[in-house]
């Protein structure tokens, strides 16, 4: 293997260290044994620094930035890591390598301070842990790992940052390392601007299919003998009914999709979500940096990524659509509606039964495979279960078995598969820790692409590389927009199928990150749904304006759009964010009909009230205008993740004046950040509905606080403001050909069912230990914080969730001997739930079980 700085090493790695630990849970040992941010008293710790040492440092810190510290915090002998005249700084030291927990962003010393100050100043103790890592320590490289860190989120400039941004005053221009997912080109951009970052890019998690199990799998079971009975006895059939609709019920899944009063619906509904639910894409366990997916991780991530169509030329298209094609079966598998009835041709022999293998050794471990399971075609009935027996088919093929010879489509595929996503998926692992040794040796770290590779980029492909995003001139894209308008024609659609009326005005969660990735779907909706679409230079394709739409070829009302943004969005685009502003204000001054046009009308009723109120025209017409809004110049987030997580809330109320204090800066052609609290509460007061796209599925919104804190912000100020709660939309942009719609309470539902109790994704994270144990964790904290903003999870999901974690006894054993404290965490957060009326536990068993635990 690389010579490693910790064992000694031969380029510049010095003398080697004997003592350190050995794997993941003897590092978190010996890192909760002393001082962590949890208990910064606990223990002793090899990286200290003295108060009289640390004021010498501090004093060389520019002068603002030592009076905002003090006056923020007071004297550095107050800071919770201090004791004995100096700092126990949470790390550990091994030789020449030192691993620091990153100290806390704030403390809970004055708790209206620290959550509703967006530009918070960090503790006495954070800065002195750069400062003894630059100074004492001698480091002369930084390796930041995990996503992501919060030294470039600190308060000051986006770029080009001066001696008064916290960013560069701590970082001090260090050698910055940082492994990163590929996936994520927003918030590794933001470290390579505000801390000179080289990004060491890594595979995203292996992915694969959600398939039934337990309940869901016997329900399944039900719903193919009452359909296979269909025309038999009647007195069966009604007693099968029964039986399903019962078990529906016992397991809860009629609270999530919602069951009919006739019951051939609701049994076809039943059939629609748990055909949906097997073909949903979840992770298998978590990426290792420096070690390519092998064997059954491999295989399923192959099908994932090469189940996306990349592009329209030879072996870049889809291989379940490829199968379909050459099987001449006459439908999308990629479009097509799973709980609808088959009625196509039968099927040749699947999943083993059929397909000639490569090696011997596979030939007998299919013989063995066929005898113990019947053949797929038994059961086919659905075109969800034709996509599950192609899914097969694909799998089958990865593994190396031999198409078909008239299988002419699904040959290209394969070819690509064996050309270019097998060979880039082994190298993307040593070519992660090589990129990594290259950095520390001072040698160039090669660039190369980033995006969602389950999204059809295989260019991001092998990883280890210095990623970069994408030219922010070109957004959005042609193929953004094309996404963007069908999404907008969706979204207008549902919520008139849901509510009978058109869409008026909406709230959209805007994220850089997520806009990079995509080449600007979300802006391209919110254009879509103003009526206006971008324009673009013929020979660059960069964005060159806009143009608005007629309503005679709209054919329906434009939507009254507010962008709420990131505070990356609003560093990273700001083109775009003057593009939409200028677009809506444009159409803000058509003389067009109010039903058709509720952006003009409000506009106009806005400026005369505040024209009323004493505003000059000018004044009025820029205010009433305003439909951008982020957090306060030089700041980044909602404020909502450390306000919820101090428990230092009362009700929803103050969630959603959080969202509103944070988020109440005006943007646009004309406004660089505007305090504007009344205007951002005026259009929130009047939403129909709150909206976010996702545009992959290498994640989820119960694995991640940005969701909660943006979306659920959004619904918890509108509530507040309006009285009521808005129509909540998340959206799934996961295929580009097929944007899906759904609500947030349908999200949450498929999420949790998909991803969160099931057995599959427990069992893959509990090959991780610790990290294994906080992902488990963790949901259960974005959970909670969903259902405290928006009531998105039930009572019932928090049943779920604490079946699946705690009363199973082996998951619990799994979180308490992993992650002991987390474990603690996590019962304290059911409690939580619990006190603040968010459960109702389900069993009394449950009830007992908290209660012996406080």
């Amino acid at each position: 293997s690389p010579p490693s700085p910790l064992r000694g090493g031969t380029e510049g790695g010095g003398a080697a260290v004997s003592d350190y630990p050995v794997d993941s849970a003897a590092l978190i040992t010996a890192l909760q044994s002393g001082p962590t941010n949890a208990n910064p008293q606990r223990g002793t710790s090899s990286a200290r620094l003295s108060l009289a040492r640390y004021a010498e440092l501090f004093a060389a810190l520019p002068p603002k930035i030592q009076a905002e510290v003090t006056t923020r915090w007071g004297p550095p002998s107050a800071d919770p890591f201090v004791r004995n005249n100096a700092f126990h700084l949470p790390a550990l030291v091994f030789g020449n390598v030192a691993i620091l927990l990153q100290p806390a962003r704030g403390y809970q010393l004055d708790e209206t301070l620290s959550y509703h100050d967006p530009a918070l100043p960090p503790p006495h103790a954070y800065l002195a842990a750069y400062l003894w890592l630059r100074h004492e320590f001698d480091a002369h490289a930084l390796i930041h790992n995990g996503k992501h860190g919060t030294l470039e989120w600190l308060p000051g400039k986006a770029a080009a940052l001066d001696e008064a941004s916290y960013a560069d005053a701590v970082w001090g221009q260090l050698p910055h390392l940082y492994p990163f997912i590929v996936n994520d080109p927003g918030e590794g951009t933001q470290a390579k601007r505000r801390t000179g970052a080289v990004i060491i890019d890594h595979l995203v998690p292996p992915l694969t299919r959600a398939e039934t199990y337990g309940p869901l799998k016997d329900l399944e079971a039900l719903l193919d003998e009452y359909y296979a009975a269909s025309g038999m006895d009647r007195r069966r059939l009604a007693d099968l009914r029964r039986r399903i609709l019962d078990f529906t019920r016992d397991a809860r899944l009629d609270r999530d999709i919602g069951l009919p009063e006739d019951e051939t619906e609701a049994l076809i509904k039943i059939d629609n979500f748990l055909c949906d639910l097997k073909e949903a894409q979840i992770r298998d366990g978590l990426h290792i940096f420096g070690q390519s997916p092998q064997g059954d991780l491999e295989r399923d991530l192959i099908v994932a990524l090469a189940r996306v169509p990349r592009g329209d030329g030879p072996g870049e298209g889809s291989l379940i659509r490829a199968l379909a094609d050459d099987l001449k079966l006459g439908f999308d598998p990629l479009t097509a509606k799973l709980g609808e009835p088959w009625t196509g041709p039968q099927l040749p022999l699947l999943a083993g039964h059929g397909l000639a293998s490569t090696s011997p050794a596979n030939r007998q471990q299919t013989s063995k495979q066929a005898s113990k399971k019947p053949s797929m075609l038994a059961r086919i009935r659905t075109i969800g279960d034709v996509v599950e027996a192609l899914e097969a088919i694909a799998a089958e093929l990865v593994e190396g078995f031999i198409p078909h010879p008239d299988w002419h489509a699904t040959k290209l595929v394969l070819a690509t598969v064996e050309d270019i996503i097998r060979p880039r998926l082994a190298a993307s692992g040593p070519a992660e820790i090589q990129g990594l040794l290259d950095g520390l040796d001072g040698k160039f770290v090669a660039p190369g692409p980033s995006g969602a590779p389950s999204r059809g980029r295989l260019d991001v492909l092998p990883t280890g590389r210095n990623f970069y995003s994408v030219d922010s001139r070109a957004v959005p894209t042609p193929t953004a927009w094309e996404l963007g308008r069908k999404s907008a024609e969706s979204l207008v659609l549902r919520h008139f199928q849901d509510h009978g009326t058109y869409l008026k005005s909406v709230a959209l969660s805007v994220w850089g990150t997520a806009n990079m990735r995509t080449g600007g779907d979300d802006l391209a909706q919110a254009l879509a749904l103003i009526g206006a679409r971008p324009t673009w230079d013929p020979s660059s394709l960069r964005v060159s304006g806009y143009e608005i739409i007629p309503l005679a070829k709209l054919g329906r009302p434009r939507v009254d759009v507010t962008l709420r943004i990131s505070g990356f969005f609003r560093d990273a685009f700001p083109a775009q964010i003057a593009l939409f502003d200028r677009a809506i204000r444009a159409i803000g001054a058509l003389d067009e009909p109010t039903d058709d046009n509720p952006i003009a009308a409000r506009m106009r009723t806005d400026a005369l009230g505040l024209m009323a109120s004493g505003s000059s025209e000018r004044e009025a017409a820029l205010s009433a205008g305003h439909r951008i809004f982020g957090s306060k110049p030089g700041t980044y987030g909602t404020g909502l993740s450390a306000l919820i997580d101090s428990g230092a809330w009362k009700d929803k109320a103050d969630l959603g004046n959080q969202a509103l204090d944070w988020g109440q800066y005006a943007y646009g052609a004309q406004a660089a950040g505007l305090p504007e609290r009344a205007r951002f509460a005026a259009r929130l007061s009047d939403l129909d509905a709150v909206v976010h796209n996702q545009d992959n599925r290498e994640h989820d919104l119960l694995d991640s606080d940005n969701y909660y804190q943006f979306e659920g912000g959004l619904a918890a100020a509108a509530e507040l403001l309006g009285g009521t709660t808005p129509a909540v939309y998340h959206n799934d942009h996961s295929r580009p050909e097929r944007p899906l719609i759904r609500t947030l309470e349908e999200e949450i539902s498929f999420v949790m069912r998909s991803r969160v109790v099931n057995p599959k994704w427990l069992t893959g994270v509990k090959r991780h230990g610790y990290k294994g144990a906080f992902e488990i964790i963790a949901t259960l904290d974005f959970m909670f914080a969903f259902a405290a903003t928006t009531g998105a999870v039930k009572t019932h999901h928090f049943d779920m969730a604490f079946e699946a974690f705690v009363e199973d006894e082996a998951t619990r054993d799994f979180i308490c001997d992993n992650n002991r404290f987390g474990y603690d965490e996590l019962i304290a957060k059911f409690n939580e739930a619990r006190q603040r009326g968010l459960w109702v536990p389900r069993s009394n068993s449950a009830y007992a079980f908290l209660e012996e635990s406080r």
